[in-house]
């Protein structure tokens, strides 16, 4: 089965015909059986590479956000009435780092001070996918395949709960700070990539979207005795087996339905729960990271990690047309945006190191694409154009910044995990189009470098329903060498 999209239709009907696949992938997944090791993958055929890191935080910057407002400063010109929006390609100022001569952006100096503990990749890519739609670039991100799919794919995230396994056996492996799954925009494809796929529930994730409220995720309600939590456990586990979905479901989904359960009740009764609770940080450390719910995520993640989680991801959280999603008032946002990112990622770096993790956990900094003022997807590319301040010349400040989706070359940062200290890899051009013109990292082979970081073969498959799924996209990812230390 293939799926195809129009590029020039209307983005309403894409995002409908996309909806469509992807419940069509999602309703398969319920029936599909035991996903089984490749025998090319299993011991002995695949070697798994020797572990540089033992965690993953994943900051994500949902929405797009720009390379040339952050991590690879341009040309700069400051705001001005009649500014031509052609001559527009940075709008704040380049700063220096603890890096000689590397320069990102203005408000990004904290971020700037711990760079010497970073690789920074300046040339990552992602393909033209023809309609440009947030949520399916995301779902490409995320789980390194193009949707839809015929299967669901899991999330990176599950990928490592699966193959390396959890770190502490309480502890769920699979983490997702920050990102609203009700009530927002296109929340039914953030859906689609946010879980474990044909992988089961067991290796799904623990979605907190507010992280001052996760303790209440691990704690029984308020009031509710130690027997009564029992029993409900018991009545919940025989509502799922009679269940009218069960005839739709494998008995492979089913039982990991369960053992997901089970491992829910055991964090419940266990210690390792009060790492889900951040007031009990001092209140000093606390006002370090509250910037808002990201800050208060950046601080949560690192508790947990701490305690022995897998994979956790910590999102600015995707709604469309806020954050990232700088369709207007670019500058103005990303000013915004500075604020919000800055100290956080700034504390956790310097937390980890402090507490002797960071060399064993690798941190990532990414986003779907960059921003382009006059461009959408690539040069050549056939995509709608989505921006809404469509002028030649900036007359109002919502004009000033880079308002289109540019999917040539958009920087991603990468933090202790065993990557080099104090490097960047990569280049952009320096004037429009700003594409990647030295070493270009596709999400193919900075998948393949994070699995590898993390001990797991970029060529690992499963038999899903008689068809091989691997790790990276028909096995074909490769490391990136240069980026290890």
């Amino acid at each position: 089965m293939t799926f195809e999209f129009d590029p020039d239709a209307p983005a309403q009907i894409v995002r409908r015909d996309f909806l469509r696949q992807l419940s069509a992938a999602g309703a398969a997944a319920l029936m599909a059986g035991t996903p089984r090791l490749l025998q090319a993958s299993a011991p002995g055929h695949v070697k798994h590479p020797q572990a540089t890191a033992d965690s993953c935080i994943l900051l994500w910057m949902g929405g797009g956000m720009a390379a040339p407002d952050t991590f690879d400063p341009k040309r700069y010109l400051p705001f001005k009435k009649g500014l031509k929006v052609s001559d527009m390609l940075s709008t704040f100022p380049a700063i220096p780092t603890a890096v000689d001569g590397l320069q990102i952006c203005e408000g990004l100096e904290g971020i700037a001070s711990v760079m010497d503990r970073a690789t920074l990749i300046r040339s990552a890519v992602q393909p033209d996918l023809g309609s440009i739609l947030h949520s399916r670039h995301q779902y490409h991100w995320h789980t390194g395949y193009v949707p839809p799919q015929t299967v669901a794919t899991p999330h990176l995230g599950a990928w490592m709960a699966r193959v390396a396994g959890p770190r502490n056996p309480v502890m769920p492996a699979f983490i997702n700070i920050g990102q609203r799954l009700e009530g927002v925009g296109e929340s039914e494809e953030l859906k689609a990539f946010t879980t474990a796929g044909f992988f089961g529930s067991e290796y799904g994730p623990l979605n907190l979207p507010y992280p001052e409220e996760a303790a209440r995720s691990v704690r029984p309600p308020q009031g509710m005795t130690g027997e009564r939590f029992v029993n409900r456990n018991k009545l919940y586990r025989r509502l799922i087996d009679q269940s009218p979905q069960r005839e739709l479901m494998s008995d492979y989904q089913q039982e990991s339905m369960l053992r997901s359960m089970d491992k829910a009740y055991r964090l419940l009764n266990s210690k390792e729960r009060d790492a889900f609770d951040i007031t009990l940080e001092r209140e000093e450390k606390r006002q370090k990271y509250d910037t808002g719910r990201f800050g208060r995520g950046c601080l949560l993640a690192r508790r947990l990690v701490e305690s022995g989680a897998r994979f956790v991801e910590v999102t600015t959280e995707y709604v469309p047309f806020l954050h990232w999603d700088t369709h207007a008032e670019g500058h103005t946002t990303v000013d915004r945006m500075h604020k919000e990112i800055d100290a956080p990622v700034t504390q956790l770096i310097l937390d980890l190191e402090e507490r002797g993790l960071l060399d064993r956990t690798l941190v990532i900094i990414a986003s779907e694409f960059s921003r382009d003022a006059l461009m959408e997807g690539q040069p050549g590319s056939n995509a709608n154009d989505q921006a809404r301040e469509k002028v030649d010349q900036v007359s109002e400040m919502k004009h000033y910044g880079l308002h289109r989706h540019f999917t040539g070359g958009t920087s991603v940062v990468m933090f202790g995990g065993g990557m080099k200290r104090g490097f960047v890899y990569g280049k952009t051009a320096d004037e429009r189009p700003l594409m990647a013109i030295e070493n270009p990292v596709s999400i193919e082979n900075l998948h393949a470098t994070i699995m590898t970081a993390m001990g797991i073969s970029p060529k690992t498959g499963f038999d899903i329903e008689g068809r091989p799924f691997y790790v990276t996209k028909d096995a074909k990812g490769e490391a990136v060498q240069e980026l290890f230390a």
